[in-house]
């Protein structure tokens, strides 16, 4: 595992590469690592070229003591291809993915406070995807997902692909998908990021690259300002709001985070003050329409 070194202040430096941690643990692919409370949670994967039985485990690594460990955890599900969120500071949600016979457009999370795995129930009215593979999963809030990718096998792929809303209720232990009226190019192992967008229509907008054989990236989602937010997680867990973020944090947030006076800061990515792991992360205000 590695960490991207920001620039210095000195003219001409650019971006490094330094290693942080090298474990047997952590040799593995197409698994799903998301950060929660500071720690890294990588879920399953394939552990051998060749295999197509996916792993079971949960691995924790920690970057302040370079550390990963093997959770211990009950019913931890068998997944590849698969794709991850946090939710409320507690669970790690994992959608979709390859259970070793079949694609899956279920949603399995990991309570971290309680160390167990739970199966979520889909509410009625549920309209699943074909079942998720090689696909992504973007928070827009912190109960929704935008879901874009693979449906179905190889064999099954359609010219288009769609968008899914994946409406999460950790109290109820429940999910809802809802398809988005607009179709995607249909793509798999691609990446997706939200961005902002500058004026004159600023907002936000859902980028997707990758994965097909178009070589330009495709616009699968577009917010109007105000309606995502930043917020700031921390290795002590809790959040806090910038009500705007142009790329620069605010000095309440940046206070609130412990970043150092002047210590360069990037948004939507995770950054390393000394120790100390804060995490940027694009957040939609559910309370407006």
């Amino acid at each position: 595992m590695a960490v991207a070194v920001p620039p210095g202040r000195a003219a001409g430096s650019g971006w490094a590469w330094r290693p942080v941690a090298r474990d047997a643990l952590l040799a593995r692919a197409f698994h799903s690592c998301t950060e929660l409370r500071g720690r890294f949670y990588l879920v399953g994967g394939l552990l051998a070229g060749g295999t197509r039985e996916p792993s079971s485990d949960t691995v924790v690594f920690d970057p302040a003591r370079g550390q990963a460990v093997r959770l211990g955890s009950r019913g931890s599900p068998p997944r590849s291809h698969h794709d991850a969120a946090p939710v409320g500071g507690r669970w790690l949600c994992v959608v979709g993915g390859w259970d070793g016979s079949r694609r899956l457009a279920t949603v399995t999370a990991l309570d971290t406070e309680r160390g167990v795995w739970e199966a979520w129930t889909a509410t009625p009215g549920d309209c699943p995807p074909a079942g998720l593979s090689s696909h992504t999963c973007t928070r827009i809030s912190d109960r929704e997902l935008q879901v874009a990718g693979r449906e179905g096998g190889i064999h099954t792929q359609r010219r288009y692909g769609s968008i899914y809303t994946l409406k999460l209720d950790p109290s109820a232990r429940t999910y809802c998908y809802k398809q988005e009226g607009c179709h995607i190019a249909s793509r798999s192992g691609h990446c997706a990021a939200l961005l902002q967008t500058p004026a004159p229509h600023p907002g936000h907008q859902l980028l997707l690259v990758g994965g097909c054989n178009s070589a330009e990236p495709e616009v699968a989602g577009h917010w109007s300002h105000g309606k995502i937010k930043c917020f700031l997680s921390s290795p002590q867990g809790g959040t806090t709001c910038c009500s705007s973020f142009d790329g620069t944090a605010c000095k309440a947030c940046e206070q609130w985070a412990g970043v150092p006076e002047g210590a360069p800061w990037t948004a939507a990515s995770l950054m390393f003050c000394g120790w100390a792991l804060c995490c940027a992360v694009w957040w939609r205000n559910s309370d407006q329409s």
